[in-house]
């Protein structure tokens, strides 16, 4: 299957390198002309362009392009597709965080030309290159039937990791509440590190109270993975802040559940920390820090 992908961070290039080696071929733009010529030299079955125009002449219809933009660019991204080309029958997929209502919205409007919206939560970081992403879309039958080949090659398995969750907006849904999720359970994580931390007159080491966790405990996990790893490069966290940021979707879990009534007081609260710690000094922030730049290359605040 040959589509392209506009967006070229660490996820996006991933992304564009897993469906390479299974055989896809790519047409790939950046606004940073040389990221997307690098992927091309590297890759095979890769073609970069200079421009969105070149982008689509490139493809045959139905066209099928993938967005992994942050997502206060999308609408900008489909307006220059429409503009530049793109007609009835083509696709196109936001895999960025997005709104769920934004592509609710979205969906709608595209579908007046008959052009299909797929949105695709896509969860794994920088590591879904080695184990494949998480992947969950919402749009219709037609629609998602058109990019099967590449989500089955973006998954972990062809009948794993990944699904038609629901309508358009179904799938940055699903994925909006899967990050509210993760925000609690690396809040737990945090707080429990935390305690250990304080713990002087033990003098417990971290690390290793890490890696026997890893094994055969109820709590382990990638997230603990990740700390192990992090502990291992620097036991203390020093070169961390304790300055958490938050991407949005945590906002917006906590913002429909109170539309739904729904009580989510762990992932509230969670949320809510990560608030205080752009005001004070904490360990749990350097905790957090560390899972947030292991599982997505996050960019991180350094320690002053």
């Amino acid at each position: 299957m040959k589509l392209a992908m506009i967006g070229l961070g660490k996820m996006g290039a991933n992304m564009v390198r897993r469906l390479s080696a299974d055989g896809h071929e790519v047409v790939v733009y950046d606004v940073d002309q040389a990221t997307a010529s690098a992927l091309e030299n590297e890759l095979e079955n890769v073609t970069a362009v200079a421009n969105i125009k070149d982008l689509i002449s490139a493809l045959t219809p139905p066209r099928a392009v993938w967005l992994m933009v942050p997502h206060q660019f999308v609408d900008e991204s489909i307006e220059i597709l429409l503009r530049d080309g793109m007609t009835k029958g083509d696709l196109i997929i936001d895999g960025g965080n997005s709104n769920f209502n934004l592509s609710k919205q979205r969906a709608e409007s595209l579908n007046q030309s008959a052009i299909h919206f797929v949105d695709s939560g896509t969860s794994g970081g920088v590591w879904g290159l080695e184990n494949g992403y998480s992947i969950m879309v919402g749009g219709t039958d037609e629609a998602v039937a058109l990019i099967r080949p590449a989500l089955e090659s973006l998954a972990p398995a062809k009948d794993k990791g990944w699904g038609h969750v629901g309508p358009a907006g179904a799938g940055h849904y699903v994925k909006m509440v899967h990050n509210g999720i993760e925000y609690g359970m690396m809040q737990a994580f945090a707080e429990g590190f935390e305690m250990l931390e304080a713990k002087k007159e033990m003098n417990l080491d971290l690390l290793q109270v890490s890696e026997i966790w890893q094994h055969g405990s109820v709590v382990r996990s990638w997230l603990l993975d990740l700390m192990a790893d992090a502990f291992a490069a620097d036991k203390s966290l020093s070169a961390l802040s304790d300055y958490v940021d938050d991407s949005g979707e945590g906002r917006w879990t906590v913002h429909d559940s109170i539309d739904l009534g729904v009580p989510t007081p762990v992932l509230t609260l969670a949320l809510q920390m990560r608030f205080r710690s752009r005001q004070d000094h904490s360990f749990s922030g350097k905790v957090l820090n560390a899972m947030r730049a292991g599982f997505g290359g996050h960019s991180i605040k350094p320690a002053e």
